[in-house]
């Protein structure tokens, strides 16, 4: 009998979610897969995971201090791996505690 653990295949949505969590320790963690919206797209076509185009929000203490291109890679380095195997687009809103309460 197989363990429980060897026999999930989590969806992309999850691994994103678990990779971003566990390195960022976000607040606020929002991963929306919109690759629906792309079915008719070129580099959708002939791909047989269906999920391929997501909407992430991101709100980390570790985007303190850094830049939004710095924050943007910080992100895209964690998913390289997904980037790799079928990711094909990501759109970021990676901000900071303060910057969701409007302190500074």
């Amino acid at each position: 009998m197989a363990s429980r653990g060897a026999s999930v295949v989590l969806s992309r949505a999850n691994r994103i979610k678990s990779k971003l969590q566990t390195a960022l320790e976000a607040t606020v963690l929002e991963v929306d897969d919109v690759s629906y919206q792309h079915a008719g797209h070129a580099a959708v076509k002939g791909n047989s995971d269906n999920e391929t185009h997501f909407n992430v929000k991101i709100v980390s203490p570790k985007f303190d201090g850094q830049s939004l291109v710095k924050r943007h890679r910080m992100v895209y380095d964690l998913l390289a791996d997904e980037l790799q195997s079928g990711l094909h687009a990501l759109s970021i809103v990676a901000k900071t505690p303060q910057e969701t309460t409007g302190a500074k």
